[in-house]
């Protein structure tokens, strides 16, 4: 379980007797102690008999820091100049001063908090936010019928859904949205509609933005320039934005449909983003494979993702 420390990073160790001791070498032991790196600690004081450290991250684990004062002080026992004495202790206020448990205590408090640690992720994983994209559906012009739908199948898996605004095909705005529902600890969030080749469609755009690292498999392919189509391909995205899974889907709803049984199946067995998005736009595909003699379909290789090309006939 992760602690904030809220602005109280200071630990004091005293009393002590200092005699040319080397701070740095103090840093790195207290450093080691607590399972830190060397330069997320350091000595801010060495008064008299009390040596100041101060932590330099905003959080730290429970288990870094919980009934650590017996290890820490055996450390510091080993710097040369710094002698430790049997009154010795470890103060601080907050979180901090939990180092000072006794062992038995810290125990018992650290498996009390995995357990309650456990139960809030799976609180924040069942949170969800479902939001349509797109100015029609802002101007009235068509029903969204993707958030009811996808609102009554993860109620029906146990999830808590909240019904997101509709969001605008910009860039920033989606982003936002995203950010937003990062900070508000939902576990899930899910877009519908803004993926497709059109300079209007940037859902995928804001996703880049949030998370560099999404997942983006093509679903169709196209000659970029030709006719609508600003970019190259149609998409699907899959990222993160801690706590957040944030999912990209199409806006029609039979392909909405046809993706819920992949994505429940992901989202149950803890799929990571790449496996969930290959999954995603593999179903998605064979809708176009199934497609009569209109259209010409070809396969082609792209960064590891078999992508089709519709191309259609002149008349």
């Amino acid at each position: 379980m992760e602690y904030r420390l809220l602005e109280k990073t200071e630990l004091w160790v005293k009393p002590v007797v200092l005699s040319g001791a080397d701070l740095d070498a103090c840093a790195r032991v207290a450093a080691e102690a607590l399972g830190l790196k060397g330069d997320e600690v350091m000595v801010t004081d060495a008064m008299g008999d009390t040596l100041t450290f101060d932590i330099l991250i905003p959080t730290i684990q429970a288990e870094q820091i919980v009934a650590k004062k017996g290890i820490l002080l055996r450390l510091l026992g080993g710097v040369l100049g710094l002698q430790i004495l049997k009154e010795t202790e470890v103060h601080s206020d907050g979180v901090l001063g939990l180092i000072s448990l006794e062992e038995k205590t810290g125990k018992e408090m650290l498996v009390r908090s995995r357990v309650m640690g456990a139960q809030i992720a799976e609180r924040i994983r069942k949170r969800s936010m479902i939001c349509a994209t797109g100015q029609e559906v802002l101007a009235g012009q068509i029903i969204d019928t993707n958030t009811p739908f996808l609102t009554k199948a993860l109620e029906l898996e146990g999830y808590q859904v909240t019904r997101g605004p509709t969001l605008e095909d910009k860039t920033g705005a989606i982003a936002r949205a995203f950010r937003q529902a990062a900070e508000d600890a939902y576990g899930l969030m899910i877009t519908t509609g803004g993926i497709g080749a059109e300079g209007k469609d940037q859902t995928l755009e804001a996703l880049g933005r949030v998370d560099p690292q999404a997942t983006m498999p093509y679903i169709l392919k196209f000659q970029k320039g030709e006719g609508r189509h600003h970019r190259d391909g149609v998409r699907i995205g899959v990222g993160t934005l801690e706590p957040t899974l944030i999912i990209c889907l199409p806006g029609p709803h039979d392909e909405v449909r046809l993706a819920w049984p992949v994505l429940r199946k992901g989202m149950n067995e803890g799929w990571d983003k790449e496996s969930l998005a290959g999954a995603l736009a593999d179903v998605l595909r064979r809708k176009f494979l199934g497609r009569s003699a209109g259209c010409q379909t070809r396969t082609d290789n792209i960064t590891d993702n078999i992508t089709y090309e519709v191309k259609h006939e002149s008349k």
